[in-house]
């Protein structure tokens, strides 16, 4: 399906929009890795629109370089994801998400509730979606920065799964204990520890990837938002 337009406050950015072949159900906000729109995560949207839900996944990066598409298959464009990671603005990036969610809802066919999920940076505003808007649900996966906005936990009113990779050398110990100890008891947070997994360790083609655990953590994502957005 084309690109749409998504008009904010700030000005216009692209999406990618899967749609489900019924035409009609729930929908799901893709969130970016540090790499933008690309086909890895253009494949996830339609692998999400093929399981029956509207799948949009927005260009975060659009008020620095719009239309991103870059992998991690090479060191130049590490740098340049990091670069573009270093200078995004969170706070815009959620208000981006937040005036996406309110696109897809009114979008046609849209008849049923809306929820996210993020990978990386992605897993990080997933996260923020769940305390700072009222999406339906949220999936966040090895959320980089987490434990730096930890204190909003108290904020979250609709259900969040975090998957957390045990040895990401992006998410030290220290932060995925302090992520732990912030939801423990909170009912409407599910959290996963994959505990011999590395960071991305669900990217296809990725250095980290592990089929098995990248299998169980996309089961138990589609049972907790089959269960949330049905």
């Amino acid at each position: 399906m084309p690109d749409v337009s998504i008009q904010s406050p700030d000005g216009s950015f692209g999406a990618y929009l899967a749609a489900p072949a019924s035409g009609k159900g729930p929908a799901m906000i893709i969130i970016q890795e540090i790499f933008g729109v690309n086909a890895n995560l253009r494949a996830i949207a339609d692998k999400y629109a093929a399981a029956g839900y509207f799948a949009i996944a927005p260009d975060l990066f659009w008020r620095q370089e719009p239309g991103v598409q870059i992998t991690d298959q090479t060191e130049a464009e590490w740098q340049k994801a990091f670069q573009l990671y270093q200078g995004f603005n969170e706070v815009k990036g959620v208000e981006d998400l937040a005036t996406t969610l309110s696109f897809i809802r009114q979008y046609p066919g849209v008849t049923g509730k809306v929820g996210c999920v993020g990978f990386c940076l992605g897993g990080k505003l997933a996260y923020l979606m769940a305390t700072r808007t009222d999406i339906d649900a949220s999936v966040s996966y090895y959320g980089v920065g987490i434990d730096k906005d930890i204190g909003e936990v108290s904020a979250i009113t609709k259900p969040l799964l975090l998957h957390i990779a045990g040895q990401d050398g992006f998410v030290p110990p220290d932060a995925q204990n302090a992520i732990k100890e912030a939801v423990a008891g909170n009912f409407l947070v599910e959290v996963h520890v994959y505990p011999e997994r590395d960071h991305a360790f669900t990217r296809i083609g990725g250095k980290h990837y592990h089929d098995g655990d990248a299998q169980l953590a996309h089961g138990r994502s589609a049972e907790f938002l089959a269960k949330h957005l049905g």
